[in-house]
């Protein structure tokens, strides 16, 4: 099918891989983008020098288009704009962050830029930074979120209504039908998360793609907003931060309880207990771990199915 967005990456489908920390490296980012995705890179997890690694290996792996993700709030984040403009990258998708800083300068070097937004205020700011689409995550989702929790369903007809770029739906989409809805919506295209962690050629810890597939409704919660909202799985760590909340904590508190490299130790080194699980919703509705490729065309198909039965109503 072609629309907006696959003709502005120029692929096959309008589904984007999220760029998830600890999960996205270049053998997924390539897997959905030789299946007719847009596969991207999480550099939020990454040295500048290990993003240029995976860059070039992304690039051998495939001869399609994939981009980058960048959460802004990297402290490294210059260097990593500088290795993307030197790999001659040509997607990059930014977050957790004011799009006005690099838009201009990216979009100077070719480079298609899309924003990640919670909210119909940020998606406007995104547009008059002259990002070329935006991605409007609901609060479904895993991670790092926005802190006006809106759900996806709610977010989308509402940034639609205001915006003209082309318009990427997240939050809560891991399905056919679910992809079908939020075009219906009035999204271009959908950003798929949490069912390509359950992917074989994600980078997270088998243990951790085998929790996400046994998780069922109501496994997950947004925590830690006094720092930033994310929402994980339940396990010893989520328990010990509701814990902590019973004492009416401080941000230094939470702080010191989160610690450094949390999400590592759960989502990519495979510590159940004590890591931070980022996942989202939608992982009570993903049974299996398979290929990426397989994601792509089960996700296509039963869109189609989907699309067909809706249009006999």
């Amino acid at each position: 099918m072609q629309n907006r967005i696959t003709e502005l990456f120029n692929i096959q489908y309008p589904i984007i891989q999220a760029g998830m920390i600890w999960n996205s490296g270049w053998r997924l980012a390539s897997a959905v983008s030789n299946a007719g995705g847009l596969g991207l890179l999480g550099a939020g997890s990454m040295y500048p020098e290990v993003l240029r690694e995976h860059i070039i290996k992304c690039k051998n792996a495939t001869d399609k288009p994939f981009g980058v993700n960048v959460p802004m709030l990297y402290p490294d984040i210059d260097k990593i704009i500088k290795i993307i403009v030197e790999e001659k990258v040509g997607i990059v998708f930014t977050s957790a962050g004011n799009p006005k800083t690099y838009t201009a300068q990216l979009k100077a070097h070719g480079i298609t830029v899309v924003h990640v937004v919670s909210s119909v205020k940020f998606a406007l700011k995104a547009q008059e930074a002259g990002v070329d689409a935006v991605v409007a995550e609901g609060f479904e989702a895993g991670g790092h979120n926005g802190r006006e929790e809106t759900t996806t369903f709610t977010l989308i007809p509402m940034v639609k209504e205001q915006i003209s770029v082309p318009l990427i739906a997240a939050g809560g989409i891991a399905t056919g039908k679910g992809m079908l809805a939020a075009m219906v919506l009035g999204a271009d295209g959908v950003q798929v998360g949490s069912r390509f962690v359950a992917s074989e050629e994600s980078s997270s810890h088998l243990a951790f793609k085998q929790l996400v597939v046994d998780a069922k409704e109501g496994d997950t919660l947004l925590t830690l907003k006094e720092l930033a909202p994310v929402r994980m799985l339940k396990n010893k760590f989520f328990e010990e931060v509701m814990q902590l909340y019973t004492t009416n904590p401080t941000k230094e508190a939470l702080q010191e309880l989160l610690g450094r490299a949390r999400a590592k130790r759960g989502m990519f080194e495979g510590d159940l207990e004590n890591g931070e699980l980022e996942i989202g919703q939608i992982a009570g509705l993903i049974h299996d771990i398979k290929p990426a490729a397989e994601i792509v065309k089960d996700m296509m198909t039963e869109f189609e199915a989907a699309k067909l039965e809706a249009s006999k109503l």
